[in-house]
């Protein structure tokens, strides 16, 4: 137990659910709504990249992405996350949650207007462009990972803890959401004003010009919701865990608390200086200190989250893919390029307003009562199950009549996806390391996952084509088939179920208390602690 606990960080722990709380759910949470929006909306005009840039007109079949393209525009971005989720973890360590959290959303907004801006015509000019702005809006990304946890989970009191870090990332749920919509809106509004023949009547004509401002339109929208929160982001104050045990200002925290909570407290400077003395609250993150009390707690997140995002980015990049497999969608030769859009937007949309978005929601509804190593555990241990249920018979899937049994087992792999460990393996991070480390530790983990992300991304897209000829996209070699990469992705979630194990619970308790900060001295008693105190020679 903290017995040193600072009477700010007490005010924090047992405050009523109050307006602040709100605010810095929807200021923290847009910019995961954007991040979202910037990562999957992508793999809705990837098919259109293909149309457009690298028609063939001696082929029976649209244009596609090459193979080193379509992995390059897929899986840029999340490169560029997994760098700035290392880099902007340990700065806001270093310098401030605040400091870096309105420099990541600027990031995000230049670039998302930048990607729609591809400079030049041709093919190769256009996709470097694009792939160069959407590794700097990944890195943009990747920053807010772990500041927002870590600000939410540092501003939240510990009855509520779990929900309020889980509804932030729940705006994810509504940032696919919005791309599905979005991209509905913009296909459906071109469609009806420039209508034109499915390709297997017309190849050249299938794609009309104005099809190009499509893409362009939809990657750049994600630039909005970010911008209107820019103002409010920079108008929060800096953390008091932050203030107080890393930066040792007590009067700082005590005045920055004292407005949010509306309450009078007292800046406890002795009490700030004494534990910056102990031990506990000193060791760094390649220290055997940190070893021996978080070693195998962040083996626990950074595995978990690695293993997830394997088969969850896998899943979402590439619904597309799958659902054109089983026949959910029409061939893409019986389409016009903008109807193709609308078509795979409808998908994405139907799954996540089924699926991904009330998986979120379930997760913040019901992470304080069960605790997120259940949650996380029942996730992952649906997910397998969901996935072989869908690998194992998949010819019977493949059937015309099976399509929406299909669908609705595939929902379900989302929904106990984010009704579980991509909802967790974000929260606990955010939880059980100390200050000074958390934003790094944060990001570390959130690194793992992006690694994860990036083998999802990239080894899907090669593993899932067929073995015939018929059966794969132009330019791939033979890959395992659907089928086959199903039952992997399965055998890779009951993994996740194992390393789960090395994860702790962290439900209804004081962060002060789960990392073990301004914690007594190993021999010392209470009593010590205060003579020591008291015997304390002023400078």
């Amino acid at each position: 137990m903290a017995r040193n606990q600072l009477a700010v960080l007490d005010a924090l722990d047992v405050a009523k659910t109050q307006w602040y709380h709100f605010t810095a759910i929807v200021v923290a949470g847009m910019g995961f709504f954007t991040d979202a929006y910037d990562l999957f909306s992508i793999s809705l005009v990837t098919k259109l990249l293909g149309r457009i840039y690298y028609f063939n007109p001696n082929s029976a079949k649209p244009g596609t992405l090459p193979p080193n393209v379509a992995a390059a525009v897929n899986g840029v971005a999340l490169c560029g996350t997994l760098a700035g989720q290392l880099f902007f973890g340990w700065l806001g360590d270093k310098m401030g949650r605040k400091r870096v959290y309105g420099l990541t959303l600027v990031l995000m907004v230049v670039c998302s207007i930048a990607s729609g801006l591809s400079l030049g015509h041709q093919p190769k000019a256009v996709m470097a462009t694009l792939c160069f702005f959407r590794f700097w809006l990944g890195f943009g990304i990747g920053g807010d990972y772990p500041l927002s946890a870590t600000i939410m989970s540092e501003y939240a009191n510990k009855r509520t803890r779990g929900a309020f870090i889980a509804a932030v990332f729940a705006m994810q749920g509504f940032g696919i959401l919005a791309g599905g919509i979005v991209a509905l809106i913009v296909s459906s509004a071109f469609d009806h004003a420039y209508p034109a023949p499915p390709y297997s009547a017309n190849k050249a004509g299938s794609t009309v010009p104005e099809a190009d401002y499509i893409w362009r339109i939809i990657v750049m929208f994600g630039a909005i919701p970010a911008a209107l929160t820019y103002y409010w982001r920079m108008k929060m104050p800096e953390t008091a865990r932050y203030t107080a045990l890393v930066a040792k200002n007590a009067k700082q925290a005590a005045t920055d608390m004292s407005k949010v909570l509306n309450v009078d407290l007292e800046a406890e400077t002795d009490k700030v200086e004494r534990i910056a003395q102990e031990s506990s609250s000193n060791f760094g993150l390649f220290s055997r200190e940190f070893a021996r009390r978080h070693g195998l707690h962040l083996v626990g997140t950074t595995t978990t989250w690695f293993l997830l995002d394997i088969a969850y980015y896998s899943s979402n990049l590439f619904q597309k893919d799958i659902f054109s497999k089983v026949g959910w969608l029409p061939k893409a030769e019986t389409m016009n390029a903008i109807h193709e859009v609308f078509r795979i937007a409808r998908a994405q949309t139907l799954i996540a307003l089924c699926g991904t978005v009330p998986g979120y929601w379930f997760t913040v509804a019901f992470i304080d009562h069960i605790g997120r190593f259940a949650i996380q555990l029942m996730g992952f241990f649906f997910m397998t199950v969901f996935m072989f249920a869908l690998a194992i018979p998949y010819h019977h899937w493949t059937l015309k009549p099976n399509h929406t049994g299909f669908v609705i087992m595939y929902s379900f792999t989302f929904f106990f996806a984010n009704f579980g460990p991509n909802a967790t393996t974000f929260v606990v991070p955010a939880e059980i390391f100390p200050a000074r480390l958390r934003s790094t530790c944060h990001g570390i983990s959130a690194a793992c996952g992006k690694a994860g992300a990036i083998v999802g991304a990239f080894g899907f897209l090669y593993a899932a084509q067929g073995k015939k000829l018929a059966d794969r996209d132009a330019g791939y070699p033979p890959g395992i088939g659907v089928k086959n990469s199903l039952i992997m992705l399965g055998v890779i979630n009951f993994f996740g179920i194992l390393f789960t194990l090395l994860v702790p619970e962290s439900k209804g308790k004081s962060l002060e208390e789960l990392t073990g900060e301004n914690e007594d001295e190993p021999g010392q008693t209470r009593q010590s602690l205060e003579m020591s105190a008291a015997t304390t020679v002023p400078e």
